[in-house]
């Protein structure tokens, strides 16, 4: 494949997963992700700003996709509500994408650099669904409230699904885990 094919973002994403994988994280170069990908360093640097970042080159889609879904949410949809179609609408595509997903995941979890990336851009995300839910009316600090809480289900529901490849529904897991949250908000006896 020539270096005028399209799709070099891809690429380039795809053959630093693995490299990752075959090699580690640490002992991958820039230089191989473009050989392997047939493009050179300089398309690699237009595209990602390092190695790290090309691990998260599916973060702008993802709040695309987030803030989008929320905000086509039936207009009587409550905050959680419109947070949980959007969450289950994000599942939806990890789950289209589950061995790599999961072949990321295994890079991430390994580097305490990259976990810390991680955080960063899942609090970009929640960000689009508070900005998103502001624009439908709610207010914050609702709006803030329903985001955050909001990435803390997501990230219960991907840990579980992560730790059982059996369980295919990613959509499911969320889905059952914003209700278990329910449950615990609505449960008020002491502890």
């Amino acid at each position: 494949m020539g270096r005028w094919e399209p799709n070099a973002r891809g690429r380039l994403a795809q053959a630093a997963l693995e490299l990752y994988t075959e090699q580690g994280y640490e002992q991958t170069t820039v230089v191989e992700i473009t050989a392997r990908a047939g493009l050179t360093e300089r398309t690699f640097y237009r595209h990602f700003a390092d190695k790290r970042e090309v691990l998260f080159f599916g973060t702008e889609m993802a709040k695309e996709l987030l803030a989008r879904s929320v905000a086509e949410a039936p207009a009587d949809a409550s905050a959680m509500d419109a947070v949980g179609a959007a969450l289950e609408a994000l599942g939806a595509e990890f789950q289209a994408n589950a061995e790599r997903v999961r072949l990321r995941n295994a890079v991430v979890s390994a580097h305490a650099e990259l976990r810390e990336r991680e955080l960063i851009k899942l609090a970009g995300l929640a960000e689009a669904m508070a900005d998103a839910l502001r624009d439908r009316g709610t207010p914050d600090p609702a709006a803030g409230l329903a985001a955050e809480t909001g990435i803390a289900v997501l990230k219960v529901a991907f840990a579980r699904w992560i730790d059982d490849p059996g369980r295919p529904d990613l959509p499911g897991i969320l889905r059952a885990s914003t209700a278990e949250l329910r449950n615990v908000l609505a449960d008020r006896t002491p502890a």
